[in-house]
């Protein structure tokens, strides 16, 4: 007999189809945290609802996590623009809050540093914001040490953390 308090949680890599349902869950997120399209948040990107054919770029991936076979966040991993060849940059991490403390966003973190180690990557960078206080604890226990400034042209303007380690 199983139990129905029971929950099934399963990270795997983002589907065409998943499009339309990761982008609701980075705009809810957003807006949970007042993290607006004016300010240059993910919000604004305009690849947003084509997160799919964004990853599937050379050396990018991204992932979803499933509970109960519906997406609640996800993840993702690609080449830092506009800076050496070595640099990923960790993007795109969002998560409900039906997931949050469950230890999705230090998984996904990993799974994707793994992946950018697997392609020649020797840095990973980050950028967040000061009210996203739990990630920023999350990425400093996970070795991302604070730098002084952006690096490359991710476009964030109001992403005033920025975080680098070694992988």
């Amino acid at each position: 007999m199983t139990n129905s308090t029971e929950t099934s949680l399963r990270v795997r890599p983002l589907q065409p189809a998943d499009n339309p349902h990761i982008a609701r869950v980075i705009r809810d997120v957003s807006a949970e945290f007042g993290l607006t399209a004016d300010k240059g948040f993910t919000v604004a990107d305009p690849n947003l609802d084509h997160l799919f054919e964004l990853y599937s770029e050379p050396d990018s991936a991204y992932w979803v996590v499933e509970l109960d076979g519906v997406i609640v966040g996800g993840g993702g991993v690609a080449p830092l623009l506009c800076s050496e060849e070595d640099i990923c940059e960790l993007q795109k991490m969002y998560f409900m809050p039906a997931i949050r403390g469950m230890g999705m966003a230090r998984e996904l973190a990993m799974q994707a540093m793994d992946f950018a180690r697997e392609r020649g990557f020797k840095r990973c960078y980050l950028e967040t914001t000061a009210s996203l206080t739990r990630a920023i604890r999350l990425y400093e226990h996970l070795g991302f040490e604070h730098i002084d400034g952006p690096m490359g042209c991710t476009g964030h303007v109001d992403c005033e953390v920025t975080m680098l380690r070694t992988l």
